[in-house]
């Protein structure tokens, strides 16, 4: 199995779970996994030459990128 097949369904989960948190320290997560599994993404979409789910996947990477903005770079406090 392909490592984007492995990668695509554990780090979406996990980025799917993390955002679903109460924790604000776990719910910070999400963006990261998103963010790592983005890659995953185009490169399975553009093998598969699925020319929407790879756009859907730089839409979706710059709101992993909103994410790691907001919770990582710059925090603001509560």
């Amino acid at each position: 199995m392909p490592i984007d097949q492995i990668a695509i369904p554990i780090l979406g989960a996990l980025a799917a779970w993390c955002s679903q948190e109460r924790s604000s320290a776990i719910t910070r997560w999400a963006s990261v996994f998103g963010l790592v599994g983005t890659p995953f993404w185009f490169w399975a979409s553009w093998k598969a030459e699925q020319w929407g789910i790879f756009t859907l996947s730089a839409v979706y990477g710059l709101a992993w990128l909103r994410g790691l903005w907001v919770h990582w770079i710059s925090p603001q406090s509560a």
